[in-house]
């Protein structure tokens, strides 16, 4: 059974007895980027590195925050319009182009995969992008600003909706994460140094989880979910084709009190149930 991290007993009991506010979740998305193996796709994680004030340690997937800047101006764009993609992600459209640039910019920021191309059927020449990727990590340049720029347009085709979690009530740090898969488009090598991390790896779904299982590689509970998930899966095309017929819908952990025994529950999710008595 999962363990209960450290610091929850305590704020899950504020949060029951109305002492703790829970604090706005931040509209983020994250991409599983896969590509083509000899036993399969392999995805690229992440290890965070230990001093990270969220999931440090962990292995993760390219990730993080909208910038409010998209919400405001849409980039050149291809493939699937922001309206139609604000069905698929149950946002209104702002949001939805906030959401699909957070993935297009983190993948590039942190993995040097770039799903843009001067047009809607051909993708970006691989070049040495440093200095743009530390622009756009530090802010100074915007997404849009960036693909102007360069005379390219982001190709939200590259992109499929896999799913959407919501950190627990009770967490410090709060996110409602999009999770997206992409394959790594041909000719585009995946970085193996990224800043915030002190480790990558490509790893098949198989393979992760079985570490995990072993203790070998921590993870939150919706990276390894999306990895049970991708089990099945026998190439990079086929999660995309897989995440057509997925539904969108927010997945959050909720605790219930009942002395000293806590119960972390997610819903559909019993393999990730956290189940205990923690004395205050």
């Amino acid at each position: 059974m999962p363990q209960m991290p450290p610091s929850w007993p305590a704020r899950i009991r504020a949060l029951t007895a109305g002492e703790l506010v829970p604090l706005p979740a931040k509209p983020s998305a994250t991409v599983v980027l896969l590509r083509e193996g000899a036993a399969g796709p392999e995805a690229y994680l992440l290890r965070r590195r230990s001093t990270m004030a969220f999931a440090g340690g962990m292995y993760a997937y390219p990730g993080g925050g909208v910038d409010p800047r998209d919400r405001e101006v849409r980039p050149p764009w291809a493939g699937p319009s922001t309206g139609e993609w604000a069905e698929r992600l149950g946002v209104d459209e702002a949001t939805a182009c906030a959401v699909v640039c957070a993935a297009v910019r983190e993948t590039f920021e942190e993995a040097g995969v770039l799903l843009a191309g001067p047009d809607d059927r051909t993708l970006v020449e691989p070049r040495d992008w440093a200095a743009e990727r530390a622009a756009l990590e530090s802010h100074e340049l915007s997404l849009a600003e960036f693909l102007t720029e360069h005379r390219l347009v982001l190709r939200s085709d590259l992109l499929a909706a896999w799913a959407r979690w919501v950190t627990p009530e009770f967490e410090e740090r709060r996110f409602d994460t999009w999770f997206f898969v992409a394959a790594l488009p041909p000719g585009q090598a995946a970085a193996d140094t990224v800043g915030e991390a002190d480790r990558v790896a490509w790893l098949t779904p198989a393979d992760a989880v079985a570490g995990f299982a072993a203790g070998e590689f921590g993870m939150l509970p919706p990276t390894v979910t999306v990895l049970r998930e991708l089990l099945p899966v026998r190439t990079a095309a086929e999660a995309l084709d897989a995440a057509a017929g997925r539904k969108v819908e927010p997945v959050l952990g909720r605790a219930e009190l009942d002395g000293d025994r806590m119960t972390v529950r997610w819903s559909g999710y019993d393999e990730l149930t956290i189940d205990g008595v923690f004395p205050a």
